[in-house]
């Protein structure tokens, strides 16, 4: 077979194979950041009780580490809510008196002519966002049996990737353009990252939910265990994170006439909750890896652009794969000596 036909080949296999796969693009990362993990708990088993045996167990026990979690926050916010909505209730007493005084203001400053009561105006509002949030329930349902997919699929892949690991790790080895030594390093490098990244993302979610519900606590703002929960399972989603609950909780505080609290609020949110965020998974992953500091903070964000919340664990990884990968590509060339 002519060379170019075989090229031309490798392509088509190379896109086709990633059409087959790119819609468990997620599955298959968590799978093989669970093996990466899990690793030494399946070769631990494994001894007593081979590697099916060990690979069984340790995919099982993901599962219930996944699953344990997520029930716990349910019952966790099904017990705080009613709390919370209460404290809600109480906040809301005062907020019709600010609203109307902001309304007020808004009207004497507009050049167009406003009503006097923004209650029409906020209860058509509320109609149409009713309106649109109506359909979003199927979205809602069918992200739910999508998250569960996902699941099955993650841990359908965890299994082989557990029992098969030592000879998927050595056919890579063999398969990279580097020698031995180099090739181990590279590997090595990869899963001491993809360690700290894990870590640093759990760390993270239960800092921030403890400095957030500490907060709310000393504001007196009901149910802290409830906003707390909440603030460490949002600080999981890219970009957004923890601010998906204090920051409305604080303008909520304003228009409710509490505007110390509701300053207080604000400084905590953003010099104390998204700063943890900002210190403590740079830190943790310089000091893990030895990595540029720079290099993370674009990974970081360019990785959860790109990819969502997994993009938070896999973009430093790219980068740092890459830069690695390019080292040892320059160190593998010949150096051409000088001619007389």
């Amino acid at each position: 077979m002519r060379r170019p036909v075989l090229y031309a080949l490798v392509f088509l296999g190379i896109y086709l194979s990633y059409r087959v796969l790119s819609p468990f693009f997620v599955a298959l990362t968590w799978a093989v950041m669970f093996a990466i993990l899990f690793r030494r708990m399946q070769d631990a088993l494994s001894r007593r009780t081979g590697a099916n045996g060990a690979a069984l167990i340790t995919t099982l026990t993901v599962g219930l580490l996944i699953v344990t979690p997520t029930l716990f926050l349910v019952s966790t916010v099904a017990r705080e809510a009613p709390q919370a909505i209460d404290s809600l209730k109480q906040a809301s007493q005062g907020a019709p008196r600010q609203l109307q005084r902001l309304w007020d203001e808004v009207r004497q400053r507009s050049p167009v002519a406003l009503p006097e009561d923004p209650t029409d105006l906020m209860t058509r509002g509320a109609q149409r966002l009713l309106a649109y949030l109506a359909p979003q329930a199927g979205s809602f349902v069918a992200g739910v049996f999508a998250a569960l997919g996902t699941l099955l699929a993650m841990l359908f892949a965890l299994f082989f990737l557990l029992r098969d690991g030592a000879a998927m790790s050595r056919l890579l080895r063999d398969r990279l353009p580097f020698p031995a030594q180099e090739s181990d390093r590279l590997l090595t490098d990869t899963r001491d990252l993809v360690i700290a990244s894990v870590g640093a993302s759990l760390i993270v979610a239960a800092s921030q939910g403890a400095v957030g519900g500490v907060a709310f606590w000393l504001l007196g703002i009901g149910a802290p265990v409830f906003w707390g929960v909440a603030m460490a399972f949002c600080s999981l989603v890219p970009l957004a994170g923890a601010a998906l609950v204090w920051l409305p909780a604080a303008i909520w505080l304003l228009l409710s006439g509490a505007i110390g609290q509701g300053v207080a609020m604000l400084l905590v949110g953003t010099l104390g909750i998204s700063m943890v965020d900002n210190v403590l998974r740079p830190l943790i992953l310089t000091g893990r890896t030895s990595i540029s500091g720079l290099v993370i903070f674009f990974g970081l964000l360019g990785g959860a652009a790109a990819f969502g919340f997994v993009g938070l664990l896999i973009g430093p990884i790219i980068l740092v794969t890459t830069a690695r990968l390019l080292e040892e590509l320059r160190r593998s060339e010949p150096i051409e000596e000088p001619v007389a």
